[in-house]
């Protein structure tokens, strides 16, 4: 995927029905809660929704984020889903079995939309793209490691019950905009679309890590001789 398609664009076609939008820091901020729980259908892995799955009767280790998702599509109906998607409505897929194949996939029957298997992984690398979200692929190395990490996330899950969710793009706007290499201001960083906020947070982080390396080479308390090529530049490499 061309990194300029998405930094200069405010939408990306994965195909000719279906168009990912890219939204502004702005309109997320709007109901920032609620996109991300849309953008979490897209991109959640078996292993982030472990508890949830067992309390279904699942294991996650043995059911895709492909199957994972039609679990959790339904759960986008009924929503405003603009600032994911230009003029397609979610409210008309339904779930259907190719019967000579058995495979599951969601079908706009009245638009001939379908999104499969294949059109969601494009639909996923896009907002995992946008949003610099990494796929999680730890897994148990056995059983007993499989019940520690689910006890783990209950335990989690039960104290994080009642605590109340603080906006995390207004805190990483609010420190951008201290940040002496951010070059905007509170407005400025609203009319950013979020693929340009995220990649500047990204480079700003690296080139702050890059001048602290830099202070230890001339310091002498970092051997330069044992750096990378990456470690050795502040420019993000795609």
């Amino acid at each position: 995927m061309p990194t300029l398609s998405l930094l200069y664009n405010r939408e990306y076609a994965v195909n000719d029905d279906i168009h990912v939008v890219i939204p502004t820091v702005g309109q997320i901020l709007e109901d920032e809660d609620s996109y991300y729980g849309m953008i979490t259908t897209f991109t959640a892995m078996p292993i982030d929704f472990m508890v949830q799955l067992d309390e279904l009767g699942i294991d996650f280790t043995e059911i895709s984020d492909y199957d994972l998702f039609l679990i959790l599509f339904n759960g986008l109906k009924g929503q405003k889903t603009n600032l994911l998607f230009k003029d397609l409505d979610i409210d008309k897929f339904q779930l259907t079995q190719n019967q000579q194949t058995g495979d599951l996939f969601l079908i706009n029957a009245e638009d001939h939309i379908m999104i499969d298997r294949r059109v969601y992984g494009q639909i996923s690398a896009v907002f995992r793209k946008v949003h610099h979200i990494e796929r999680n692929r730890r897994k148990p190395a056995n059983d007993d490691a499989k019940k520690y990490m689910l006890q783990r996330a209950k335990e989690k899950q039960r104290r994080n019950k009642n605590r109340k969710v603080e906006s995390q793009l207004e805190s990483l706007i609010v420190a951008m905009v201290n940040a002496p290499e951010f070059k905007y201001d509170y407005d400025g960083a609203k009319n950013l679309s979020i693929f340009q906020f995220n990649e500047s947070v990204r480079q700003i982080i690296k080139r702050v890590d890059y001048n602290n390396r830099m202070f230890g080479v001339y310091s002498g308390t970092i051997n330069a001789k044992e750096m990378s090529q990456d470690d050795l530049t502040w420019l993000t490499h795609k």
